[in-house]
């Protein structure tokens, strides 16, 4: 795997060069609607702030997202966010180590082609991240899924965006990450019925519920958790999202991924299913 997933990104990175997605690749493809912590999801596994952030639809462009491990110092000289490497594929001979700056080149370039409103266009922006705290993944972030215009998007931007969303999911290769908050019932979450529509024995689809500690007092996502509720052969993986409080702060996301390990360890009913919960199992 750790040969195949580095074959794999420079094929996508030629294919979108040319202008060629016929090709069915492997990939991981994460769907979700508006304010379900898709981006908190992503920051998490990367572990750094870098995606865009505001109200309404955010992400207008698909993110290929390569997560590529390096290793650390053997004498521990590097501090770790030296380490950390990020390059779009639209200016190869620049490297950014600000994650700041990834933030504003995302939005620049969204805006370079979906214009200052809030529609979206299907040509994605290709971004690697090189640290030694990823695991080799490549993940492909979608717009959320959205059901009503508002302010000046189009007013077929739910047909845009469901269109967007099952060009990535219907490819038999990809692997779909379903995103849902645990304050919504299940029954209504948005991604899991996109994924059904493909995916209707469950074969290819990683359920993700955010939010958990957000739920009201006495309930709790054990049953959808262990797949008694919806079941998914690759099963449902719980975390914890920074708050919008803990963002505007800017509460380094470490802190953030070590109260979620403390949540899930401490809790009387997760604490049976540590498995199942936590970014880092998500990412494994």
């Amino acid at each position: 795997m750790d040969k195949l997933i580095p074959t794999v990104n420079k094929l996508q990175d030629v294919f979108n060069t040319v202008g060629q997605d016929e090709i069915d690749l492997p990939q991981i493809v994460v769907v979700g609607s508006q304010s379900s912590g898709k981006s908190s999801v992503l920051e998490n596994l990367v572990g750094r702030d870098f995606l865009p952030r505001g109200s309404g639809i955010v992400t207008r462009r698909p993110l290929v997202l390569q997560l590529v491990n390096v290793p650390r110092a053997e004498d521990g000289s590097a501090k770790d966010k030296d380490l950390v490497r990020a390059q779009f594929l639209h200016l190869p001979n620049k490297v950014f180590t600000d994650m700041n700056e990834v933030r504003r080149e995302i939005e620049r370039e969204t805006e370079r082609l979906a214009g200052s409103n809030k529609g979206i266009v299907k040509t994605p922006i290709h971004l690697r991240i090189s640290s030694p705290d990823v695991l080799s993944l490549t993940l492909v972030d979608l717009p959320g899924i959205t059901k009503i215009p508002v302010g000046d998007q189009p007013s077929d931007i739910e047909t845009q965006t469901r269109s967007l969303v099952f060009e990535y999911i219907s490819k038999p290769n990809s692997i779909i990450v379903a995103i849902s908050p645990a304050n919504v019932d299940i029954v209504n979450s948005e991604s899991l019925k996109f994924a059904r529509e493909v995916d209707p024995k469950g074969s290819r689809t990683i359920g993700v519920i955010t939010k958990i500690d957000l739920m009201d007092r006495g309930t709790n996502s054990l049953d959808i958790l262990t797949g008694r509720v919806y079941p998914l052969r690759l099963g449902f993986v719980g975390v914890v999202n920074r708050s919008q409080e803990d963002t505007q702060s800017n509460k380094p996301i470490s802190d953030s991924l070590k109260f979620e390990s403390e949540f899930f360890r401490d809790h009387q009913v997760y604490r049976t299913i540590q498995q199942h919960c936590g970014t880092a199992n998500l990412a494994k």
